[in-house]
């Protein structure tokens, strides 16, 4: 079931979301607050917060969702890699309570030294 007040509901609203891709269960859109040029989530039709709480169609849905947007992004704004992940809970820094996962494209030089990625979300954790 959809919520009225939530934003990855209203996904056939172009002044809320811009679809780039969709299916049945799923679509991707354009992140409003892009992390870096491309920046893309993958949204589940039906409203629910947790990865855990996809259906198996759900899963597959999205994951086919994210090889068919990363031709979209490449063709945009050719990318030299990308970060994919899904913030679960809020301690995981998710703001919006409806599932996404995000599709960061990264390009050589965006960062120092990109070296370990998301080993370093916590500062002085996961160091080599």
């Amino acid at each position: 079931m959809n919520k009225p007040d939530c934003l990855f509901c209203q996904f056939e609203d172009p002044t809320k979301n811009t679809v780039i891709e969709e299916s049945e269960l799923a679509y991707a859109r354009w992140d409003n607050f892009p992390a870096s040029a491309g920046h893309a989530e993958i949204v589940p039709k039906r409203h629910v917060e947790s990865y855990f709480e996809l259906t198996d169609e759900e899963v597959l849905s999205i994951y086919g969702l994210v090889k068919r947007t990363k031709g979209a992004i490449d063709s945009r704004h050719n990318p030299d890699g990308y970060n994919i992940g899904i913030n679960e809970g809020e301690a995981a820094g998710r703001t919006v309570h409806h599932l996404h996962m995000h599709m960061i494209p990264r390009y050589i030089g965006d960062v120092t030294e990109p070296r370990g990625g998301i080993r370093h979300i916590i500062p002085g954790k996961g160091s080599y």
